[in-house]
């Protein structure tokens, strides 16, 4: 799907809540929703259950949870806002493709 900027953030020795949390990006609102779309097409593909979707209506930002890995997918403007990668993995992430 081309998604831009993929980072995943081992987050077990900060929380709780997962144990990877993936950071990527789309250019619009519609590749945003189609990268989102695919994402819990695959998981659901690959077996996991009880995947939670949330912000598809406007797709500035969705956020899947996966129960161990959360996915959140943005818009560059919204995601340079949020600035997740700061919050959650200062020198920690591992940058991918796409």
């Amino acid at each position: 799907m081309k998604a831009e900027d993929t980072l995943s953030i081992d987050v077990r020795d900060k929380t709780t809540i997962a144990d990877t949390m993936v950071v990527t990006s789309g250019r619009s609102h519609r590749h945003v929703g189609s990268v989102a779309e695919r994402v819990v097409e695959d998981l659901g593909g690959a077996g996991v259950k009880n995947i939670r979707v949330e912000g598809m209506p406007h797709c500035d930002w969705v956020l899947i949870d996966a129960g161990d890995v959360i996915v959140h997918v943005f818009r560059p403007e919204v995601r340079a806002f949020y600035n997740l990668e700061k919050m959650w993995a200062p020198g920690a992430a591992r940058r991918r493709g796409g």
